[in-house]
């Protein structure tokens, strides 16, 4: 029983390092995000968009991997609490993967030169990608109070997206433009929605209970 024990542990390992390796790879094509909408050549774009395929064979991938630890080996109720929670991960990391693909899709309809635009689009760039470092620091060292800080972040990426959207876009005359400009800042507040709810997932995988602001008030 040890043994086989051992080798489930082994399995699990491996499953959690594939999510791993999949955040690692979105973090990475994040910080690039802000830099392909001004760049003079969008074959960047183009290769990032077509990337996109990598981040979905490593989600489904990671599905694989669940559904045969669930079929195959009868986990425990916290062995499938974190089996069910790597799925729910990868699907949010897939999700941030497209919006990714999205921002650089934006860029091969228009290129965006509004300094003050770029400036806050930067800046939610930044405050996600912070998030997602910061949902790998929690999860290694168990730290329940910083899952809920990103949490509570998010909070600034929605606030940048308000200033984007209600008074930064009326600067444009341009209508095609605005369009584009208001479509970038959404994939971007998008993907501070999906770091929040990994952060959720960890915090259900770390107490078994699933997330509620009101016990941090």
């Amino acid at each position: 029983m040890t043994v086989y024990r051992e080798k489930f542990q082994d399995e699990l390992e491996s499953l959690i390092s594939e999510c791993i390796k999949l955040g690692k790879e979105c973090h990475k094509r994040l910080a690039r995000a802000v830099e392909i909408l001004v760049a003079d050549d969008i074959e960047e774009a183009r290769n990032l968009v077509k990337a996109d395929v990598e981040i979905n064979k490593m989600e489904a991938a990671i599905n694989a991997h669940s559904i045969n630890l669930i079929t195959t080996q009868a986990p425990v109720a916290s062995d499938l609490r974190l089996i069910i929670s790597c799925i729910k991960i990868a699907d949010d990391l897939e999700r941030i993967g497209d919006n990714i693909g999205n921002i650089a899709e934006v860029r091969k309809r228009i290129k965006i030169t509004n300094e003050r635009t770029l400036l806050r689009f930067k800046t939610m760039e930044r405050l996600a990608s912070l998030m997602l470092e910061d949902v790998y620091t929690a999860f290694k060292e168990k730290d329940i109070d910083l899952l809920h800080e990103i949490i509570t972040r998010d909070q600034d990426i929605d606030a940048v997206f308000v200033q984007i959207t209600t008074s930064d876009i009326f600067e444009e005359s341009d209508a095609f433009l605005t369009g584009q400009i208001q479509l970038t800042a959404k994939y971007l507040e998008r993907i501070g929605d999906h770091i929040k709810s990994i952060a959720e997932h960890i915090y259900f995988i770390q107490t078994g209970e699933q997330y509620e602001k009101n016990k941090y008030q």
